[in-house]
């Protein structure tokens, strides 16, 4: 650890979705924001990626002889490996069957850092077809990436978690869930605005709440760090007391649960 005092250290691990996650509103950021002066959330997105390169880098993301290991890993991938697959043989796509055995390969590297490790696995957002059309790259070869195949991944992925016991959130019916969610959840069709990003986390709130995990790792339940009175805080109307900022959220846009 390079700085104290230590933390739970959260790792969100995953494709694009996770890479761009504290840029423009993301989840990460918005997380950040939720989890200051409580834990340490980093980022290891990588765009473009799918769950067999994941697989490929597990042992240097999460090596089993670290000194700490992560208290929670949220873990993305399926959407790249959802897409239809090139006739070259090029490409991200990675036939289902591989896919869910991927996911179950980085569940159980995960499952063997720690006996206190929680993990939460993010299902396949949608997608707007239309807009991916509409925004279709020069650079690019031709893209197949359908809702259809987004759902077939997702319902998939949570199948796997179910089985493994592992906390999902099912990203694909949660976005969709707001009626303009074709226009209002992401920037391009596939990648998340600040408005899915609102969801992403609202969801991931929602599973840290519910979880019968001992520690609790919701907001509300871990301590604030350095969060004693003091002489230098703020000096109340009164002119005698001082004000202690440490658990204040006014400052967020939504009073998050």
């Amino acid at each position: 650890m390079m700085v104290g005092p230590k933390r739970p250290l959260f790792v969100l691990f995953g494709s694009s979705i996770v890479q761009l996650s504290f840029s423009n509103g993301g989840w990460g950021a918005i997380l950040s924001d939720i989890y200051a002066r409580k834990a340490d959330i980093i980022s290891r997105g990588y765009y473009g990626w799918n769950s067999r390169r994941a697989i490929q880098v597990l042992d240097q993301v999460f090596p089993k002889d670290a000194a700490i290991q992560p208290s929670l890993v949220i873990v993305y991938f399926g959407g790249n490996d959802s897409m239809g697959p090139h006739s070259s043989g090029l490409g991200p796509h990675v036939p289902l069957p591989e896919y869910i055995e991927n996911m179950r390969k980085i569940a159980i590297h995960l499952k063997g850092l720690s006996d206190k490790i929680r993990i939460i696995f993010l299902s396949c957002p949608p997608v707007n077809e239309a807009k991916l059309r509409e925004n279709r790259s020069p650079y690019l070869s031709e893209l197949v990436r359908t809702n259809e195949l987004c759902r077939n991944y997702s319902e998939a992925c949570i199948e796997l978690c179910e089985e493994m016991h592992i906390k999902v959130v099912d990203l694909w019916t949660a976005i969709q869930k707001r009626e303009d969610w074709l226009t209002a959840c992401f920037t391009d069709g596939v990648h998340l605005s600040a408005e899915g990003s609102k969801i992403v986390v609202e969801e991931i709130l929602k599973v840290l709440k519910e979880a019968e995990w001992e520690p609790s790792l919701h907001w509300k339940s871990l301590p604030t760090e350095f969060a004693e009175d003091s002489p230098y805080d703020l000096v109340a109307s009164d002119g005698k007391t001082t004000l202690n900022p440490s658990e204040w959220t006014f400052h967020r846009e939504i009073q998050w649960d």
